[in-house]
């Protein structure tokens, strides 16, 4: 097995919105914002290599939406997902599995491109299976006000309309040596990945702890639709990840792509820091 991280650019969003209740004075020690306050975060995905799978673990906005739009998301850097999947040796074409943590733009945006003359809309991972929780399906479908605008029909239904959407309807093993774990804090069916790559389980943590800085229990994102399940979810996983020597794929965070863990006198907390590709 060979896991790649798969970066997609960037982009920023208000620290407040990050950490919630936390206040500035304590989180601004871990995690940088610019004077306007904003943070600005990775759209990191994963790429598993597998025997004959190659499964990309989601993959950014995508750029089908307005300027407008991306305007307001104050998209950043220079990496792209194509790009990127060629830098590690694999083009749109070699996916076999695209599986999505959740429907939310930046981490499905990417599997669904305009055609040639901007005039219907096609895969980008024409020979790939896709795959999202059941839960996270039916939510899409009539999502509450509050979400609402983070889904957009283009980034999903062609995938759908296509025959190549499956739908998870319970934890467990998806592939060989890939379980998932669904969670229902930050949007209903949230689908955390966890790698077992060479005897150490890798979490594909997405938008359950975006970065390091969120990996007290209490350091929540404003984004988590129920903080009470989010604060129960984290603190059970948390205690089993540390238990089990788990690895955080982070996300969404900047300067780190991953981190080991540690059991403190008051929780877990983040502790080594380093690339995912220091993982032997």
């Amino acid at each position: 097995m060979e896991i790649f991280n798969i970066e997609t650019g960037n982009f920023m969003c208000d620290g407040g919105a990050m950490f919630s209740v936390v206040p500035k004075v304590m989180w601004s020690r871990k995690y940088p914002s610019n004077e306007d306050n904003y943070c600005n975060c990775a759209m990191r995905c994963m790429l598993v290599v597998d025997g004959d799978r190659k499964i990309l673990i989601d993959n950014g906005t995508g750029d089908k939406q307005s300027e407008e739009f991306f305007k307001h998301q104050h998209l950043n850097g220079d990496a792209r997902l194509l790009d990127s999947l060629r830098n590690v040796g694999y083009s749109a074409d070699d996916i076999t599995d695209v599986v999505f943590s959740h429907l939310h733009f930046d981490h499905c945006g990417g599997a669904v491109k305009w055609n040639k003359d901007r005039s219907a809309y096609e895969l980008v991972f024409k020979n790939a299976e896709h795959w999202v929780s059941k839960q996270q399906w039916e939510n899409y479908l009539n999502p509450n006000i509050r979400e609402k605008d983070a889904f957009f029909d283009e980034n999903i239904m062609p995938v759908k309309e296509s025959g190549k959407l499956h739908f998870v309807e319970e934890e467990g093993e998806l592939f060989p040596n890939i379980e998932v774990r669904i969670f229902e804090g930050h949007t209903p069916g949230l689908m955390i990945p966890i790698i077992n790559y060479n005897g150490t389980k890798v979490v594909f943590a997405g938008d359950f702890i975006p970065t390091a800085a969120n990996v007290p229990v209490k350091w929540l994102a404003s984004y988590d639709l129920n903080p009470t399940a989010s604060l129960n979810e984290k603190d059970n996983f948390l205690k089993e990840a540390v238990l089990e020597n788990c690895i955080l794929f982070l996300q969404h965070d900047i300067t780190t792509e991953c981190c080991s863990l540690i059991q403190t006198e008051r929780g877990v907390k983040a502790n080594k820091f380093f690339p995912l590709s220091d993982l032997k």
